[in-house]
């Protein structure tokens, strides 16, 4: 995904300016329009998606499936490791570097996870994650056709990591960048199957649960598992 500079300027000035409008308690003003492209994702995931990731998941034998999760999690720590440079997290980043270099390397091209086994574990730190760590709100509440929950600042965030840091956003034949994207995507549904009717299941409300799990989970992240007690997310 190649997105023009000044869009993604754009993009990011507006989550500056949103992430102090938020009116209502748990920051979703668009909940009307959100449920609908909920509804709209779980239609789709069910009937179309989810199958294909269950095929995906049948065909492949498991040491393929770990290969692809393995290669698209390498690629991913380079993303990673900018964040955490941009977070002032020097030593995180040096060690997501390494961490990069030996999956790189010893790891076959990232197919292998080699650093994991020597001690090294992977981190998930995104462009969203360094807004909110430098004090940027999160702005409304926002579902992203086939992505699922987000809000202003992390879809800013996703915009950049995208264009700018993702290496997959640098392959310049579009078929071959879009494919790379789809695949990744697909083995990303696939990991979840196990799991996948446990929210309708246990939720009398999926579209609340999934809201609310997705701005605790997002706390955590910033934070580095340390949130604070109280949760101020939603009065930004």
């Amino acid at each position: 995904m190649q997105i023009q500079t000044k869009s993604i300027l754009i993009t990011a000035l507006l989550a500056l300016m949103l992430s102090g409008c938020a009116s209502t308690a748990n920051n979703d003003p668009l909940e009307g329009i959100n449920r609908g492209i909920y509804k709209f994702n779980d239609v789709a995931d069910k009937a179309v998606i989810k199958p294909v990731a269950g095929a995906y998941k049948a065909v492949l034998p498991s040491p393929v499936r770990s290969g692809v999760n393995n290669f698209f999690g390498n690629l991913s720590t380079f993303v990673s490791v900018i964040n955490d440079l941009l977070q002032f997290k020097f030593d995180k980043a040096a060690e997501g570097a390494g961490r990069f270099v030996i999956n790189s390397t010893f790891g076959i091209a990232g197919l292998v996870d080699v650093a994991s086994m020597d001690g090294i574990e992977k981190r998930n730190e995104d462009f969203g994650q360094t807004l909110g760590y430098w004090g940027v709100g999160s702005g409304p509440y926002i579902v992203l056709p086939f992505l699922g929950p987000s809000n202003v600042r992390d879809t800013t965030g996703l915009i950049v990591d995208s264009a700018a840091f993702d290496p997959l956003g640098y392959i310049d034949d579009p078929a071959t960048r879009n494919s790379a994207y789809a695949l990744k995507f697909l083995d990303k549904r696939a990991q979840l199957l196990p799991g996948s009717d446990l929210l309708d299941e246990a939720a009398l409300d999926p579209y609340a649960f999934m809201r609310d799990a997705y701005y605790q989970r997002r706390q955590s992240q910033i934070h580095d598992g340390n949130p604070p007690v109280q949760n101020d997310e939603y009065d930004y």
